[in-house]
């Protein structure tokens, strides 16, 4: 699916669209096809592993109870039994895994799914990260598990260069992707970047003055191009670039929840939908002309 993407990409640039002159990256938390309720966390576990061998003891005391003679009591108290043993046994199996995993909670639907911060507290799912060409194209995009966005840059603009065989001239993201280590990097490569920190974004959305003053030569850069009109001007098109492809994936096309399970099963699904969508674009354009 992602070579199809890729694919796309390319005769999308044959017929002259996909311009990275500025290229917007923005990142949304799509759910996972799994319950909130189905969780493990490492007290849940001992909770239920306690719970069980309750009910076992209780059968366990039934079957002593049971007269010999009397064999549908005894075989309803041992099938009963032997069912908790078996999920008794997948406890230290599923403890492992919610320790290889790192996380405090790990979902038994979708194991590779991660409780993810977003704006209105957690999402269980997956990071769905874009790279929005000038002329609103969907150059570059990738799945992940990120708890935040600041490591997902430079590979974003990696996988662009990748898809297109070009470099970005400017890039724009909003303080999420903020990293000292992502302006060095954009600019050892000679890519004009506006990407705020924290305290610069409060500035730029609500005014006011910086709280917190920094001598980083490469951060000072950054705030002073951001702190100027053209700077301004430039970091607002991320919104009008990257915020509405989103807005369609999510509102006109549904993809607020995967359909799939597993990181590279929805890796899958939204390579699908993303090549779908430009794909629309090119037929609305009317750029592509099919044979009589």
């Amino acid at each position: 699916m992602n070579d199809i993407f890729t694919q796309v990409v390319e005769l999308a640039g044959s017929l002259g669209m996909g311009k990275l002159g500025h290229l917007a990256i923005d990142s949304t938390r799509l759910a996972a096809n799994a319950s909130i309720s189905r969780t493990d966390s490492l007290e849940k576990l001992r909770e239920e592993r306690t719970k069980i061998r309750k009910h076992i003891q209780r059968w366990q005391q039934q079957c002593a109870s049971e007269d010999p003679n009397e064999g549908a009591g005894l075989e309803v108290a041992r099938a009963a039994m032997e069912q908790l043993e078996g999920q008794l046994r997948t406890i230290p199996r599923r403890r492992q895994r919610l320790k290889k995993s790192g996380m405090r909670k790990l979902s038994r639907t979708d194991g590779d799914s991660r409780f993810l911060p977003d704006r209105r507290g957690f999402t269980l799912g997956y990071t769905a990260t874009l790279a929005v060409s000038e002329d609103h194209w969907i150059v570059a995009q990738q799945v992940s598990r990120a708890l935040n966005d600041n490591g997902l840059l430079v590979p974003m603009v990696d996988k662009v260069q990748r898809e297109c065989d070009e470099q970005p001239r400017q890039v724009s993201a909003d303080s999420g992707f903020f990293s000292l280590h992502n302006l060095e990097v954009m600019e050892e490569r000679g890519i004009e970047a506006y990407v705020p920190d924290s305290n610069m974004a409060g500035v730029l959305h609500h005014g006011g003055v910086l709280q917190q003053p920094t001598h980083h030569p490469v951060l000072l850069r950054m705030r002073s191009k951001l702190a100027s009109p053209p700077g301004r001007a430039l970091y607002r098109r991320r919104k009008a670039l990257a915020e509405p492809v989103i807005g369609i994936l999510k509102e006109q096309r549904g993809v607020r929840r995967f359909r799939m399970r597993g990181l590279k099963k929805v890796a899958v699904e939204f390579a699908l939908a993303t090549t779908a969508l430009n794909l629309t674009r090119i037929w609305r354009l009317g750029s592509l002309r099919m044979p009589m």
